[in-house]
């Protein structure tokens, strides 16, 4: 199977059996994200050069007001989408299988996790993949040490509490946190 129709068919929801071929892809995958993030956080890296590597990661050239801070780890990278003027912080982890999109003028804090691949509950299938995307609009802010499951949206200028564990889509303008993660408040828009 032609690589961009297995990742576009993860962005879509398609279910990965275990030791399958397309499992095997995704494990393909894995290991070339793994070589490229070693190669960013391995050393210091002007901005600019960190914008190359990140580039190389996800298959395509991020914006010149991107900014990363690293070390950073993906174990797929080529179903990551980024916006302008998004910023993301140390020691975060992207498990993009099934797509992750960061709205432009997005704020990713340190430590945030973003998962978007489950397993099968049932333990016969518990090595199948079950992969949504995670879709971060304009303007978020997504505290450190934040989770953001599979399947969730964050909407236009909401804020995620560091330590939430966000289960759930989040409404444009809320402030959610807590595990798992509730509305504290409505933002002014």
């Amino acid at each position: 199977m032609e690589r961009e129709l297995f990742l576009e068919n993860l962005r879509n929801g398609e279910p990965v059996t275990g030791q399958s071929d397309r499992h095997r892809m995704m494990h393909e995958l894995a290991q070339e994200a793994m070589r490229l993030t070693a190669k960013l956080n391995a050393s210091y890296h002007e901005p600019e050069e960190i914008r190359e590597i990140f580039s190389e990661i996800i298959g395509k050239p991020v914006d010149e007001t991107f900014a990363l801070f690293p070390p950073f780890y993906t174990d797929c990278g080529k179903n990551i989408f980024v916006g302008s003027h998004v910023f993301i912080n140390c020691g975060c982890h992207f498990q993009d299988q099934g797509g992750i999109y960061i709205g432009d003028h997005a704020l990713i804090g340190s430590q945030v996790v973003l998962a978007t691949i489950n397993h099968g509950m049932e333990p016969e299938k518990r090595g199948d993949n079950i992969p949504a995307p995670i879709r971060i609009e304009k303007n978020v802010w997504i505290g450190s040490h934040a989770t953001i499951l599979a399947g969730v949206t964050i909407g236009k200028n909401a804020v995620v509490a560091a330590g939430a564990v966000v289960t759930k889509d989040v409404p444009a303008n809320a402030v959610v946190g807590g595990v798992p993660a509730r509305q504290i408040r409505k933002l002014n828009s």
